[in-house]
């Protein structure tokens, strides 16, 4: 997600008492103990207390959720005084525009999962010897390496179990 959202979520997870998701595209922060009581009335799952998550915790699990969320997703703070406030609005990132850096990737084909591709390679990581993308190659087990440079590391003895 792009850093000036997660800037956003991170302002009011700072002191917000929880968070909840109708687990398809409605997020909130919740500032209040008496909206936390609301949300769990209304049955959502999950809740999520901050005496269970810390703010950096709930800035992660929202940045999560919203990724995973259908193309009407929201994020909302909500408090018992100030009613509800718009943290990201429904449309406003934009599917051409990657998710990570916010690079317009509208007419760019090779762009996958709302990522451009520079940043679904950072995504994927890289080879600690020759370092290409696991976006590119096949991964190895060993999780550090892709499987061309692992295979060449084995040695003899290795290589016959493999």
């Amino acid at each position: 997600m792009n850093t000036k959202y997660v800037e956003r979520i991170k302002g009011y997870t700072a002191s917000a008492k929880g968070i909840a998701f109708d687990t398809c595209h409605k997020i909130y922060i919740l500032m209040d103990d008496a909206q936390m009581e609301q949300m769990k009335d209304y049955g959502y799952d999950p809740l999520i207390s901050s005496s269970v998550m810390t703010a950096d915790e709930m800035t992660d699990t929202v940045v999560g959720w919203f990724e995973e969320s259908c193309a009407l997703r929201f994020v909302s703070a909500v408090s018992t005084v100030d009613g509800f406030e718009s943290v990201i609005g429904q449309g406003e990132v934009e599917e051409g525009e990657c998710s990570s850096c916010g690079e317009d990737i509208s007419e760019d084909y090779s762009a996958m999962d709302g990522m451009c591709e520079s940043c679904l390679r950072d995504e994927h990581g890289y080879c600690c010897d020759c370092g290409e993308s696991f976006y590119e190659v096949e991964q190895a087990p060993d999780g550090s390496h892709c499987q061309s440079c692992y295979e060449q590391n084995l040695d003899e003895d290795e290589r016959l179990d493999y």
